[in-house]
């Protein structure tokens, strides 16, 4: 997947020079939580947050709270997933782009590089959505791709989507198929189902069996 279409240079970085009431400004006129800074030899120095630049004496040069600013940037070449990571990892709308030489080529917005992720199959292809968990030490991907495949489904994706107490919740995406079989295979190799996002004949066989229970007990 090609990102360098997805570079932004509409907003250039204001130089370490410009006043602080200069990028205070800019904030009032945009929706982004940072913006980028650079030296007069157009050196990116990283990029100072809307919160910390209004706390700011608008009167001062940028460069005298270079303490505030934060360095985060990815390559041009950097995996989408890894720029999705890095806007999560930074609280941040706006990811600067640097190539091999440290050359500033603009920035990517949140909303493409979120887009790019709701066009993969995950999202765009039909299908269930499980989430599964099991002891940390326990489980494996391959274990899980044979659970879904020996029940005809297909495995659009998967990721790890909690760890807690040593316990690893794991969010699935299956096409192809219907969930009970692969539910109850699930349950047979000691993983707990946290929800099926379709029907779920099992616990709709023990709910049933609960309620004609009671009503014996009652009777």
């Amino acid at each position: 997947m090609n990102l360098s279409e997805y570079i932004i240079n509409d907003i250039k970085p204001l130089n370490n020079t410009d006043k602080i009431g200069d990028i205070q400004v800019l904030f009032n006129q945009l929706t982004y939580s940072h913006i980028p800074i650079k030296n007069a030899s157009n050196m990116y120095l990283g990029c100072m947050s809307e919160t910390d630049a209004h706390c700011f004496d608008s009167r001062k040069d940028i460069l005298e709270y270079a303490h505030a600013l934060e360095g985060f940037f990815v390559r041009e070449s950097t995996n989408w997933l890894d720029v999705l990571e890095a806007f999560a990892m930074n609280s941040t709308n706006i990811m600067p782009v640097l190539n091999a030489k440290n050359t500033y080529l603009g920035y990517y917005e949140l909303n493409d590089i979120i887009s790019l992720f709701n066009e993969t199959p995950f999202f765009s292809e039909a299908g269930g959505i499980l989430v599964i968990e099991k002891g940390l030490v326990d489980y494996s991907f391959s274990e899980v791709s044979q659970i879904v495949e020996s029940n005809d489904g297909k495995l659009l994706g998967a990721f790890i989507s909690k760890i807690e107490n040593d316990i690893v919740q794991i969010t699935l995406k299956i096409g192809n198929t219907g969930l009970n079989d692969i539910m109850q295979t699930f349950r047979r190799y000691s993983y707990n189902i946290v929800s099926g996002h379709e029907e779920d004949s099992y616990l709709q066989s023990l709910k049933e069996r609960s309620e004609y229970l009671n009503k014996y007990l009652n009777m």
